[in-house]
């Protein structure tokens, strides 16, 4: 239920914010034009994520057809770096996220995301770093730098 509320209220404050504006800076008209080749803006900037998960994302939009030059890129990560960051962003329950949140919030790929998830069903629920760190495909270090990001219910 937390979960779905908190899904609602960042759409609610993404919408409310693309309403009033994007905040100005380099990239930000980039942003909007590369962006909006696929969805509206309010999805783009709903992650809320720390630089690498914002470089992640973008290389899966370019994966999935998003045009734009290198420096445009750069512009854009800096912009969505500097203006959506991280610390908005709830720690991600590893027993319970979907693909997509343990991508999203962990930065993961999907091979290691689909990794994590079918470990958690084989063997149970993670009880501390440790045991994710068990987790075929991930690697502890990776791991051991996100733990701040990461809860265990």
């Amino acid at each position: 239920m937390r979960r779905i509320i908190h899904r609602a209220l960042v759409a609610v404050s993404a919408l409310t914010l693309v309403a009033q504006e994007l905040p100005e800076g380099p990239g930000r008209a980039e942003m909007e034009k590369m962006c909006k080749q696929c969805h509206e803006i309010a999805r783009s900037i709903s992650p809320r994520q720390d630089r690498d998960g914002w470089a992640t994302t973008m290389r899966k939009m370019t994966a999935f057809g998003m045009k734009g030059s290198d420096a445009d890129f750069v512009l854009v990560l800096d912009y969505l770096a500097k203006h959506y960051p991280a610390e908005a962003v709830p720690r991600v329950n590893v027993n319970q996220a979907s693909a997509i949140e343990l991508e999203s919030g962990l930065s993961l790929r999907r091979s290691q995301a689909k990794a994590l998830i079918a470990y958690r069903a084989e063997k149970g629920p993670f009880k501390t770093i440790d045991d994710l760190k068990k987790v075929p495909s991930l690697d502890a270090a990776m791991i051991e730098e996100k733990k701040d990001k990461i809860r265990f219910e």
